[in-house]
């Protein structure tokens, strides 16, 4: 069958439930960095069940999740890019529970034959229990293998603009040199993230981060910099990935703020690379 704008927007993704127990929660938090000094009471409620453990703004990323690979888009996914993510939250997730994911394909945005297409994606998650909508989450994917399909339904939202001056804040957060191989414990599985074979055929010399890992971090980042670790705080993430992280570099995240709004953009100074940008987080006040 053709792969079309229309037929993607008509495609009907499986729901995906979720029973998960704070296990998850903890090994989300330890798989984006959390828990490095296991001195910092601050970072302990997130990975310690006895500490009054919370869960990450970012958590909702991994819950009731589906790799774009298992969603029989029918687009050539050896050459799919995943472009930009963001979260709204409606209510934090709970500790433990049973949460479905709701997906669909809500745009398409041709680029050309010989570009690709842009194609968004949003996912909605719910907890069973109580019914609550407990968030909204969206991401674009750059099909590089399938220009000239179409345009159809909403565009790609536009880029948040990082302002000229200096940040009001940079938080370096290392990464561990396992990080991937820990990451994908929460869902994602994708050999790139663990097979050096694998990853030097797709062109990297070694495994490289996860992009919703390294999306984590930047949730991290705002946590430490702009809401005292209060996950509460943040209502929503979104950002552009600009390039890989190898697992075990450091990430400086510089942050912008304006009122409740916080602009994020994050490299890796050892190697000079834009990692992150256009990023913009929305907090409620303090």
């Amino acid at each position: 069958m053709t792969v079309t704008a229309e037929s993607l927007l008509a495609l009907k993704i499986a729901d995906v439930t979720q029973t998960y127990t704070e296990k998850e929660v903890i090994l989300y938090a330890l798989g984006i960095g959390l828990g490095q000094d296991p001195m910092d009471v601050s970072q302990l409620v997130y990975v310690y069940e006895k500490a009054g453990l919370k869960t990450l703004p970012t958590l909702p990323a991994v819950l009731a999740y589906t790799r774009i690979s298992d969603m029989n888009l029918g687009l050539n996914y050896l050459k799919m890019v995943h472009g930009e993510q963001s979260v709204q939250i409606h209510k934090l997730p709970p500790v433990k529970g049973t949460v479905t994911a709701r997906t669909r394909v809500e745009g398409v945005t041709d680029k050309g034959a010989d570009k690709g297409a842009v194609v968004l994606i949003t996912r909605e998650l719910f907890d069973d229990t109580s019914g609550d909508h407990l968030a909204t989450l969206a991401m674009t994917v750059f099909a590089r293998g399938n220009g000239g399909i179409g345009s159809a339904g909403k565009a790609a939202p536009a880029s948040h603009a990082i302002p000229e001056r200096e940040p009001d804040a940079v938080i370096t957060l290392k990464t561990l040199p396992q990080a991937a191989l820990i990451y994908r414990l929460s869902g994602d599985i994708n050999p790139l993230h663990a097979d050096p074979a694998v990853a030097k055929a797709a062109g990297f010399p070694r495994p490289i981060l996860h992009g919703l890992a390294t999306y984590g971090v930047m949730g991290h980042a705002v946590m430490a910099g702009m809401c005292g670790y209060d996950s509460a705080r943040i209502k929503s993430l979104a950002g552009r990935f600009s390039g890989p992280v190898y697992p075990g570099e450091e990430i400086a995240v510089s942050l912008w703020k304006d009122a409740e709004k916080i602009s994020v953009r994050a490299s890796v100074p050892a190697r000079d690379a834009i990692v992150f940008t256009n990023g913009l987080a929305e907090l409620t006040a303090a």
